[in-house]
């Protein structure tokens, strides 16, 4: 068997390295740290490609939104509080850097159980077995009950747990997100799936009201989305209900044509996955604007950006 001739090189046409398009260039390197630095300096210290690219970019951007009076929207799923981040919420809300609240179910369990006794997330595992998982009596009857009362008002689901919580007054109240957000007044709103939720099987659920409740709060949430224009959708944690929640209300104001093409999207969560990629990051933004991806752990990646827009709004 005769191998065959190799082909010859000598004919390969190049060009100088100087005349070509290059995606890494020296001047956008990371800088080495220096010690006592500030914040602002490790920032300015990151190399202006890819995440660290972006990440300052959506810091610069929320500042431009704060700064000219723009809605910026927080939609989060529950694992946000259970990793501790109300404080750096509530926050935010005291600033009125954050303009409004979206949760899924969820949310309203873990932040009414932190309001009620300063501690929440029970251990699924150990109680699975047991039939005990979710069943905490107080959780169920008081959120039940705030939902019932609120729906007879005809208030949205996040406002009717916010109300009830400062009502009552718990121990914890300075922990809870729907408590702060009633005080301030800063529309809290809760979107349910059915089903999802500990509170769904406890004896007092009223399913007419849930269903009355949180649809009142899609159509607040909708108003918010119908005031994005220049402003930032942060989707933390979120990796089904928002998205799509965000997609129909966005398409709802269109429809209404409500001025919402140039606006800024970021999703942070672990992992890319398929729907807040498309709902929130690409989809949204084909008009304008433009949308990101952060990827990382919720405990380190949201402080860090609120840190930093805190800090930029310092110097403005």
């Amino acid at each position: 068997m005769t191998e065959l001739t190799p082909i010859s090189l000598d004919k390969v046409k190049t060009y100088s390295l100087k005349d070509r398009v290059s995606k890494v260039k020296s001047e956008d390197f990371a800088r080495e740290w220096n010690p006592g630095a500030s914040l602002g300096d490790w920032l300015k210290s990151l190399p202006k490609i890819l995440a660290a690219r972006d990440l300052r970019e959506v810091i610069d951007r929320m500042i431009e939104a704060s700064l000219g009076d723009r809605t910026i929207i927080l939609a989060m799923g529950a694992h946000p509080i259970k990793v501790g981040l109300n404080p750096v919420i509530l926050d935010l809300l005291n600033r009125r850097i954050i303009r409004g609240v979206a949760m899924n179910g969820a949310g309203i369990i873990h932040d009414a159980e932190l309001a009620m006794a300063g501690t929440t997330s029970e251990d699924v595992a150990a109680e699975i077995g047991k039939g005990s998982f979710g069943m905490a009596e107080e959780t169920g009857k008081f959120l039940n009950g705030a939902i019932k009362d609120g729906a007879k008002k005809g208030l949205g689901l996040g406002r009717s747990v916010g109300s009830m919580l400062v009502r009552e007054s718990f121990p914890y109240n300075h922990f809870s997100i729907l408590a702060r957000a009633y005080e301030l007044d800063i529309p809290v709103t809760v979107h349910v799936a059915v089903g999802t939720d500990i509170i769904h099987f406890h004896p007092s659920v009223d399913g007419a009201s849930i269903g009355t409740a949180s649809h009142t709060d899609f159509r607040i949430f909708a108003r918010l989305v119908s005031g994005l224009q220049g402003g930032v959708f942060i989707n933390l944690g979120s990796a089904v209900i928002l998205p799509e929640v965000f997609l129909k209300a966005l398409s709802l104001v269109r429809n209404l044509e409500y001025k919402v093409n140039d606006f800024t999207t970021v999703n942070m969560d672990f992992i890319r996955h398929y729907r807040p990629m498309t709902n929130v990051v690409n989809r949204p933004t084909l008009t304008g604007g433009k949308g990101y991806s952060l990827v990382g752990h919720h405990e380190i990646m949201f402080p860090l950006l609120a840190a930093a827009v805190i800090e930029g709004l310092d110097k403005k």
